[in-house]
């Protein structure tokens, strides 16, 4: 009997062993300089934290406690990074400055690039795009293009998840050339008549699932370009807003196509769309096809199902008829109420 016992004794240890937790790293942006106060620039602290958490073997967590925090473009860099989880806890908010020039000058406001195994929970990150909004609306021919808010590029497996985006410069969340990608519980506001403030933007991505979120913005909820498959869009509250696009496509002869897209459980309010295909009328080779958009409500809304394949931004309008090929598209109980005689 000693010998049995002695070895389920030692099996024990081995397994115990084996199952040790590995230990996580927490950072907390306040010791790296950071200021809850709203006033002074914390950007630095910032990348501070994300370059300790990123040369770590083990899992990381960047805490960022309640308060304001002030800060300019910020580049998070994954290239030389371990790949350990890192995940960002935001209790507080993130505030761009006032004056909306100072991160116009870059394409975004916050960038993740080339980064593997991040997530995001909860926080809010405030854009204070406001008057650069009222500088385009009145015409101005100085205003710059404006910032996205967050930006993921070249990214794997990433996770956002009860985030809260207001008052973006221009889209608020953007999935550029990423794969598996999950987005559960965010929200997302701006006014009506802020241009170009996609709420969520997805463009040559794979496997993104966007899940229970509320999106009322001056563009589309969501939006999906070129080269975007198998995309997941379930359980969202869209309005106000422009409704969600696949599109636009075949502004150039070679871009490539959206497939393997489900759109499912929306209830769009007092949207100018409601679900909506947007292509040029121009040659190209892309195409548009394996798409559901099933268990749908509308409310007052402008267009709620619309195929627009003579899409154009800037005059001249291409006069050809548009080469993007539309196939296997299915409509499943869609109901609710448009608020112009022709739906």
């Amino acid at each position: 009997l000693l010998l049995p016992l002695t070895l389920i004794f030692l099996d024990f240890i081995l397994i115990s062993s084996l199952a040790k937790p590995t230990p996580i790293t927490s950072l907390n942006v306040l010791t790296y300089g950071a200021k809850p106060d709203g006033l002074k620039d914390s950007t630095k602290a910032f990348l501070a934290a994300w370059q300790v958490a990123c040369a770590s073997p083990n899992p990381t967590t960047i805490i960022v406690p309640k308060g304001r925090f002030l800060v300019r473009n910020l580049v998070f860099q994954g290239n030389k990074c371990t790949n350990a989880p890192i995940s960002f806890r935001i209790a507080g908010s993130i505030i761009a400055p006032e004056d909306f020039r100072v991160i116009a000058s870059s394409l975004q406001w916050i960038m993740f690039d080339g980064v593997t195994n991040v997530s995001i929970y909860g926080g809010v990150l405030d854009a204070q795009g406001s008057s650069l909004w009222k500088c385009k609306n009145s015409g101005g021919k100085k205003c710059p293009t404006g910032a996205k808010t967050l930006l993921f590029t070249d990214s794997n497996n990433i996770s956002i998840y009860g985030l809260t985006s207001i008052n973006s410069q221009k889209f608020h969340i953007v999935i550029d050339q990423s794969n598996n990608v999950k987005i559960d519980g965010v929200k997302v506001y701006a006014d009506a008549d802020s241009p170009n403030t996609d709420g969520i933007h997805i463009g040559k991505s794979h496997s993104v699932n966007i899940t229970n979120s509320r999106i009322g913005t001056g563009d589309d909820c969501i939006s999906i370009g070129p080269g975007s498959t198998h995309v997941s869009i379930q359980g969202i509250q869209c309005g106000p807003g422009h409704g969600i696009s696949i599109g636009s496509l075949g502004r150039s002869e070679d871009e490539q196509g959206v497939e393997n897209v489900m759109v499912s459980n929306v209830d769009f309010m007092s949207t100018d769309n409601g679900v909506r295909i947007k292509t040029w009328g121009k040659d190209s080779k892309s195409f548009v096809r394996n798409i559901v958009f099933q268990h749908i409500k509308m409310k007052m809304v402008k267009n709620p199902i619309i195929i627009n394949q003579h899409y154009c931004l800037d005059k001249p309008c291409p006069k050809k008829e548009s080469g993007v090929e539309i196939s296997n598209v299915r409509y499943e109980d869609i109901q609710g109420t448009s608020n112009t005689e022709v739906a």
